[in-house]
């Protein structure tokens, strides 16, 4: 419920005509969702026989595929969304380029990507995780059980609730995420897994413009380009251990944070005895330097690496906790289980001290 303060009453709802409303509503107001995504297209044809109705791309390269509907979501729509998503796995970089050129009027993918996130997008290290999000006015309890249990197996989906008001000939539109993603500290399906945090940190890093090489040599984490990712770096203060997990590779080292975090463009680091900002290092990595937008900016951790492997090493195994968030403090069986299984590969003596 929405109240007007100056007319002292709540609004009253309204609906909008047809998806095609609420899809033109979103393309051209892409903030409603998440400010830090670029469309790159609507209604956009798929080998399924379908349209897709709207493709985005996030400051990290992944994808996100965003189906409508103006009414109650019915259970149909979460497959037919994970077969869109199963659909843009297999799109190339050049192939997104022709998507967004066509739906644009001739704009160039590269240039829009640079100029809304600062960064290059690399078609050599393309290798997108696909994010999907269903837009509804309500979901049936057969749908809300079906995401549930989907994102227990860290499948990234999610639904996005809305509704409208209308005040006289004026209309508002709310908006509520049914998983607020930066705020979940753990990703279980079943209330008998979670138990108690063991003080250890999960660290989820990233992205395609982002180098593990150069978080070892350097010490440091990093995430950026909207809340949605670096909001839970703050979680993070000196003395915590976080364990690092490259997606869709496995664990990559565990270390001890130094600093808290801090934006890309304020961060220093030795180098060759000297105190360098980080812009001017040597890096293998393309990082968000900008200082104007501190919503979008790249933030660093600084941290003092106990032990790292290379990411052709990484070490991923059955039954290993995963999780989308950028840092997170798990509180489930599947965390302990993968910090002792880590510990042992590792050399690790002894859980976090309180």
């Amino acid at each position: 419920m929405l109240w007007s303060l100056d007319e002292k009453r709540p609004l009253s709802l309204s609906k909008l005509d047809s998806e095609e409303q609420l899809e033109y509503l979103i393309k051209d107001n892409i903030d409603i969702l998440e400010e830090s995504w670029l469309v790159i297209g609507n209604q956009i044809p798929t080998d399924l026989k379908k349209r897709l109705d709207i493709l985005c791309i996030d400051s990290d390269g992944n994808l996100v595929v965003v189906e409508l509907k103006k009414d109650k979501t019915p259970r149909e729509v979460t497959a037919q969304t994970i077969e869109y998503a199963e659909y843009v796995s297999r799109i190339t970089v050049p192939e997104l380029s022709d998507i967004y050129r066509k739906s644009t009027g001739g704009k160039d993918l590269s240039e829009a990507y640079n100029d809304k996130f600062g960064i290059q997008l690399n078609e050599s290290e393309f290798n997108p995780e696909i994010k999907m999000v269903i837009v509804a006015t309500e979901m049936d309890s057969s749908t809300e059980r079906i995401i549930k249990y989907l994102r227990s197996y860290e499948i990234d989906i999610n639904i996005l609730f809305f509704q409208i008001f209308q005040e006289g000939k004026k209309k508002y539109i709310s908006r509520a995420w049914f998983v607020e993603d930066y705020d979940i500290e753990e990703n279980v399906s079943k209330k008998s897994e979670i138990g108690e945090w063991n003080k250890e940190y999960y660290v989820s890093y990233g992205g395609s413009h982002r180098s593990w090489d150069d978080a070892v040599k350097y010490g440091f984490i990093s995430a950026g380009g909207g809340k949605w990712y670096s909001k839970t770096l703050f979680m993070l203060h000196e003395g915590d251990r976080i364990w690092v997990r490259i997606p869709q590779k496995g664990y990559v080292g565990v270390g001890t944070v130094k600093e808290a975090a801090t934006q890309s463009a304020d961060a220093t680091f030795v180098y060759k005895g000297k105190n360098a900002k980080m812009k001017d290092l040597p890096l293998k990595g393309n990082y968000y330097f900008e200082n104007s937008n501190t919503e979008k900016a790249e933030y660093i951790v600084k941290v003092e690496w106990k032990h790292t492997v290379s990411e052709k090493n990484a070490v991923q195994e059955f039954g290993f906790f995963g999780n989308e968030n950028s840092v997170c403090r798990p509180k489930n069986k599947k965390w302990d289980i993968t910090v002792k299984r880590l510990m042992d590969l590792w050399g690790i003596q002894d859980l976090k001290a309180d």
